[in-house]
């Protein structure tokens, strides 16, 4: 499970004097939802939302969980918060891409939401091609928090 993973990250990230951010609260997490149904016309599933509303984002050892973008929220982050907004409107460049909800990376990959499948997915980096499919959130989660501590 993802919240024993984060405990291992914290201790990592304390020799290295970082913190992971807090929460977001959940004003700011109703702002965001609303603002990416605006953008994009799909809701963020629970389990995503609920993560944000314990940890707003990461980036630890090259792997990156977007969190609520800077222009919704003014709350203070022990780190800087690569916004899932501003990220996903860069990958939807490329229309084939708007078929996923891109909920982070790392320099090898993307770990997203494919909404047709309802799954969620690793993608390889840049060609877009799938690498594995998860059960749930938690199991994408725990994976990318995995790696970022090895």
């Amino acid at each position: 499970m993802w919240t024993d993973k984060i405990e291992e990250l914290k201790e990592e990230m304390a020799e290295f004097e970082e913190e992971l951010n807090n929460g977001c609260s959940p004003e700011n997490l109703k702002l965001f939802q609303d603002e990416v149904k605006q953008k994009f016309g799909y809701e963020l599933p629970k389990e995503y939302i609920d993560f944000l509303g314990t940890i707003n984002g990461f980036e630890y050892n090259g792997f990156i969980v977007y969190g609520v973008d800077d222009s919704i929220t003014n709350e203070d982050n022990n780190q800087n918060v690569i916004g899932y907004i501003d990220s996903n409107r860069i990958w939807y460049e490329n229309e084939h891409q708007k078929k996923y909800m891109f909920l982070g990376d790392s320099h090898i990959s993307w770990y997203c939401f494919d909404i047709e499948r309802k799954a969620y997915v690793e993608l390889d980096k840049p060609s877009g091609a799938l690498s594995a499919t998860y059960k749930s959130f938690d199991d994408l989660l725990s994976k990318i928090i995995t790696d970022s501590l090895d």
